[in-house]
């Protein structure tokens, strides 16, 4: 299940992850993001070696500048904290899981 994180989370969890990490930067009032919400899911719980997590840009506007996401929604793969891979507006969840099976 992918869950909604802030900065503390972000600094404690991700950055530390072993595991590849996919961010979903999204917002409430957008519905792209609203769109891609289930397939988020789908792609977290079809993966349990990845860690899916979601930043609401609005709640957490320091995580987005960091990864400079100028649209949503925006997906970030991570490995070791470093950006692999980003993705901007909808995808599939053949396109999300290509996107990281490049990096399993």
């Amino acid at each position: 299940m992918a869950r909604e994180i802030g900065f503390e989370e972000y600094n404690n969890e991700v950055l530390k992850s072993d595991k590849l990490v996919l961010i979903d930067f999204f917002a409430t009032w957008c519905g792209p993001c609203k769109m891609l919400a289930p397939v988020i899911e789908q792609v977290a719980n079809d993966n349990e070696d990845v860690m899916v997590v979601k930043v609401d840009v609005d709640k957490n506007p320091e995580l987005a500048v960091l990864y400079k996401v100028a649209s949503i929604p925006t997906l970030v793969l991570l490995k070791d904290g470093k950006p692999l891979k980003e993705h901007i507006g909808f995808a599939s969840k053949a396109e999300i899981e290509s996107m990281i099976s490049q990096y399993k």
